[in-house]
């Protein structure tokens, strides 16, 4: 087996894209190129990598874990070039960096481990807290910078920060859910359907906001901080979950599978990215972590406030 880099690149825009289509305009290369590598990529792995639809694309299991170390290839190469062209290991001092729990569990290992193996001599605390504690913190300057949501961001006015990831909130619902006959699923048809509501990192707040805009009162089935546990009660058909594609994964811990569609009026994303003081320059630990992130984003949805 013989996998190339520039199939790895043309798989993982697949991914982020999740079309043929959208990966070969995020290129600039012709569509029957990214067909073919693909073809070829799934030939040599010996696995169905995507799931074809009439609206582009989804990962199977299989696709799921290929992602993962793809991603981790990509990041490799980069961290090699850098290593040729600089010397990690003469830069040195402390990074505080403030989490949120949301975050932590689905973005923080990865970075965080890739970020020790390249720069060892510098240290890094790491502190877990509420979005609001941690802005404070931010302010005060115990903390250099936070990997943390931003969707909500309270004091825009004392912080800087940097999208990295805008994630669509989708319903998520069971594979044999009468929903998915509907061409199309508006919020109003969710309204008697009973919800799974996640609270962690304000989720819950933000869930009740979408349904105070739309005039409706949803039918809460039950509240849960764990995102394993709405997606199995998901998949067993307890309940349906309007959730962030950033958590969503087609099957649950016990190997029941689970869908997600688009609610066409609900386009409130969820926002995670760099925050940091305004007016004071980030140390170079700080400065590193934030390039290191941009590298490891998944697509290229990114903007700065």
């Amino acid at each position: 087996m013989n996998i190339t880099l520039r199939q790895i690149s043309y798989f993982l825009a697949i991914a982020e894209t999740s079309s043929v289509s959208g990966a070969a305009a995020s290129l600039g290369i012709s569509q029957s190129a990214i067909t073919e590598s693909l073809k070829v990529l799934e030939d040599q792995t010996g696995a169905k990598l995507f799931e074809r639809h009439s609206k582009g694309v989804t990962l199977t299991y299989q696709g799921h874990v290929f992602v993962r170390h793809a991603r981790r290839i990509m990041t490799s190469v980069a961290d090699a070039g850098r290593a040729l062209n600089n010397r990690p290991e003469a830069i040195n001092g402390v990074l505080n960096l403030g989490v949120t729990s949301l975050v932590s569990g689905y973005m923080l290992a990865d970075l965080l481990a890739r970020f020790r193996k390249v720069f060892s001599n510098i240290t890094v605390r790491v502190f877990e807290e509420e979005r609001s504690h941690i802005e404070h913190l931010l302010v005060n300057g115990e903390l250099h910078i936070a990997l943390m949501l931003i969707s909500n961001l309270g004091n825009q006015q004392a912080l800087g920060y940097e999208a990295l990831v805008r994630s669509p909130n989708r319903l998520w619902l069971s594979p044999d859910h009468p929903l998915l006959k509907n061409e199309t699923i508006g919020i109003r048809d969710l309204a008697g359907e009973p919800l799974i509501q996640l609270t962690i990192d304000e989720m819950a707040e933000t869930s009740q906001r979408w349904w105070r805009q739309a005039n409706l009162r949803p039918t809460l089935e039950l509240k849960t901080s764990s995102v394993e546990a709405a997606r199995s009660l998901v998949a067993t058909g307890a309940g349906i979950a309007i959730l962030p594609d950033l958590l969503y994964r087609p099957w649950s811990l016990e190997g029941d599978r689970l869908e997600a569609r688009a609610v066409h009026d609900l386009t409130a994303t969820l926002d995670v990215g760099i925050a940091w003081r305004k007016g004071s320059p980030l140390g170079e630990p700080a400065r590193i972590f934030l390039d290191l992130a941009r590298e490891q984003r998944p697509g290229k949805n990114r903007f700065m406030g």
